[in-house]
């Protein structure tokens, strides 16, 4: 038996590195687990050594206070492992591999994994579709920001790197590959985006970069990036796309003095329910201004990808409809554009072995594009506190020193 330290939501704006078991291939009492999860056997699972594990703005939300998330709430949902020990079910993982966690937890048995609807998954957790590590009301999976952390149905939720020395030299791009990067991708490809695709990205935090990146990676002529921060902006700018401040108004004008016309192909929504309104109203938090501004700006018969957290319970939101998910959208006038909308997680295992290759082969840098920096564990509330201000950083944590070096 070794120890397990872990990163936890100790409370609004307050994360603390703490002491945590070392998992089983049980799920056992503790904060958010639901109850009809506890002693849950995993024998299907595998217990992962944490490679790297990433800071995300959905962790984000929680640490600010936005969610009934409880206290001492193991974060982490982006994980990247090596296997240290298998379940007795398992038959294809096998310990020393190098493998790629999808955020969505998922059973491969259920109707929607096997119509490849990963993301709502009905048999992991008890309350709704959709499980996740380390988030609030996604069934209680302990989160992978520690050392050590259990992958259930490891033979269907794990992608396995081919090539254990490849995969430690590219690690910081394959990182990427738990979450962001295909949920970006999925917002563009959700989108529409193709060859010569005008594209319009609200956000530049590290979701819609990836979303940026993944536009290029499918043919965007243009790739317009929308934010209020503009080191944000400018790190958008530094792998070519163009960008929208929107302190200076509403993206319309400026996406206009760009293309010539005031509308894009395709819009990506890689902010969420935490919007702020634009121009003289930059600094009010208005949740549906970037939903309402994406359906002026998408072309008639266009498409909008939704990456972006919405909720069903906003304690911290400002009205009641709010705090109940419930937004003010204008529904009304991306009917009469006849716009499409693809919203949810995204199914991560849709998307990411390919994206692997095309890490592999160098047809990408994501890292690179979302300005990827590895942190200890330790170092978590520091990274926690800067990406909450603003940092044009994608903070990834070193539990186990593979990246920065043993201690």
């Amino acid at each position: 038996m070794t120890g397990n330290i872990a990163v936890a939501y100790k409370g609004p704006g307050k994360v603390e590195v703490i002491e945590i078991d070392y998992p089983s291939f049980e799920l056992k009492d503790g904060p958010g687990v639901n109850p009809a999860n506890i002693g849950r056997k995993v024998p299907h699972g595998v217990i992962l050594k944490t490679v790297t594990t990433n800071i995300c703005g959905s962790d984000q939300h929680m640490v600010r206070g936005r969610t009934t998330a409880p206290k001492d709430l193991v974060l982490g949902h982006e994980i990247t492992g090596e296997v240290v020990e298998v379940g007795r079910d398992v038959e294809f993982i096998a310990v020393g591999d190098i493998v790629s966690v999808p955020f969505n937890i998922s059973c491969g048995r259920c109707r929607n994994c096997k119509e490849g609807k990963t993301g709502i998954c009905l048999n992991v957790n008890p309350d709704r579709p959709g499980s996740a590590y380390g988030y609030v009301d996604m069934g209680g999976w302990v989160g992978g920001q520690s050392q050590f952390v259990l992958v259930p149905y490891a033979d269907w939720n794990l992608l396995k790197f081919p090539d254990r020395d490849q995969a430690l030299e590219k690690i910081m791009d394959l990182t990427m590959l738990s979450d962001i990067f295909p949920t970006g991708f999925h917002g563009a490809v959700s989108a529409g985006v193709g060859v010569g695709s005008t594209v319009y990205v609200a956000g530049a935090g590290p979701v819609g970069l990836a979303a940026a990146a993944s536009a290029q990676l499918l043919g965007a002529a243009v790739v317009i990036v929308g934010d209020l921060n503009e080191d944000r902006l400018a790190q958008a700018r530094s792998f070519g796309c163009q960008t929208v401040n929107l302190t200076r108004g509403e993206p319309q004008d400026q996406i206009e003095q760009i293309l010539g016309v005031p509308e894009v192909d395709a819009a990506v929504d890689a902010v969420g329910f935490e919007a702020h309104g634009h121009g003289k109203n930059s600094g009010t938090e208005q949740p549906a201004a970037v939903l309402n501004s994406l359906m002026s700006i998408t072309a008639a018969g266009g498409a909008m990808g939704i990456p972006g957290l919405y909720v069903t319970g906003d304690p911290g939101a400002k009205d009641k409809a709010a705090q109940e998910g419930s937004l003010s959208l204008r529904l009304g006038l991306g009917w009469a554009k006849s716009l499409s909308f693809t919203t949810g997680q995204c199914p991560v295992m849709r998307y990411n072995r390919k994206l692997m290759m095309a890490i592999l082969n160098d047809k990408v840098q994501i890292a690179q594009a979302v300005n990827a920096k590895a942190i200890p564990i330790e170092d978590a509330p520091r990274g926690y506190a800067e990406f909450d201000a603003g940092a044009a950083t994608k903070y990834v944590l070193d539990p186990n020193g593979y990246v920065l070096g043993k201690k």
